[in-house]
């Protein structure tokens, strides 16, 4: 029989009113897979799906087949509710129209060419 050396990780998962934080302990050698399906996970927090949700370790992307280490982190992350890059066009968009951005250039309005303007 063979046996494996256990060794401790932590796995997280944030909703906005919820945070789940699990330590435990797998067999060194396994993966993030096996490790966020052996912890429970999954069943108190059906919506995870990991052919959807993308995952890391200590803040950086990683496949769910990567080999797990000693006091590896992992978090399973929820998908983008909104694309960043069109929020901010669209906050950039309404300060033109508020007259908080320069029209042209899309920064701050500048006091002195604004006088001049008048």
């Amino acid at each position: 029989m063979v046996s494996f050396e256990q060794i401790s990780i932590e796995l997280v998962y944030a909703l906005p009113q919820e945070q789940t934080l699990l330590a435990i302990d797998v067999d060194e050698g396994s993966t993030i897979e096996e490790a966020i399906r052996e912890s429970g996970i999954l069943l108190s927090h059906p919506e995870i799906d990991l052919k959807k949700n993308k995952v890391g370790i200590w803040n950086k992307a990683a496949k769910l087949t990567q080999v797990l280490e000693e006091g590896d982190r992992i978090e399973i992350y929820r998908p983008l509710i909104a694309d960043p890059k069109e929020v901010r066009k669209r906050r950039a968009e309404k300060a033109k129209l508020e007259g908080r951005a320069d029209k042209t250039t899309g920064g701050r309005v500048n006091p002195l060419r604004a006088k001049e303007k008048e």
